[in-house]
């Protein structure tokens, strides 16, 4: 496969450059990372490459990781590992540990139960002081952020009534239950956000 022949998105070409800036120096002393629902893979392998001293796991569910390895053969640097298949509701969640956890555009797409399975799992991989960064369209209360974010949910719920924008302080009581705390809350551009959670230290 070429990489001409992979899939490509638009989207992660836009916000990766903004994403990246938040992250990079919040993980200057990281050594590991696990990205959740890598798709395309195209994060991973620019985030890879602009952080060469942490080690980035990319995951995707078994049915779409073909073309994630492939861009990851393709393109990807020696820090950067070859994906692994992670469903976040089922059993197989790596046994090592992790200093952060990403996920881009993923809480909308998958159930409110999945959404507790990936907070719970990922709380699970992070060493303490740990952060989890999530990207994406969040809403606060009854109110989203743009109108073209409340479009967007109602084209999620039409589509699959399981999915749809999360509300970030909803998001906020289930992440703390798993001994995560909400760190900041990014406002990054076409309406997104990048919240991030750091896990509990020992004695915390």
């Amino acid at each position: 496969m070429r990489p001409a022949d992979l899939p490509f998105s638009e989207a992660c070409e836009r916000n990766g450059p903004a994403i990246l800036a938040v992250l990079q120096p919040l993980l200057r002393d990281a050594r590991s990372a696990l990205e959740l629902g890598s798709g395309t893979g195209q994060h991973a392998v620019r985030f890879a490459a602009a952080m060469p001293w942490l080690t980035w796991q990319p995951t995707e569910v078994a049915a779409r990781i073909d073309a994630l390895a492939a861009r990851v053969r393709l393109e990807g640097t020696p820090n950067l590992d070859p994906p692994q298949a992670l469903d976040v509701s089922a059993a197989g969640w790596p046994s090592r540990t992790f200093d952060a956890v990403f996920t881009a555009n993923t809480l909308h797409i998958i159930s409110w139960e999945q959404v507790h399975d990936l907070l719970r799992g990922a709380a699970g991989v992070l060493q303490p002081g740990g952060l989890l960064a999530a990207y994406g369209p969040f809403r606060y209360g009854a109110r989203h952020t743009a109108a073209s974010n409340e479009a967007f949910d109602r084209m999620l719920r039409d589509r699959d009534p399981a999915s749809g924008v999360r509300d970030a302080l909803e998001l906020d009581g289930l992440a703390a239950a798993q001994g995560l705390r909400l760190e900041a809350d990014h406002a990054l551009p076409a309406n997104n956000r990048l919240r991030l959670w750091r896990k509990r230290s020992a004695g915390q």
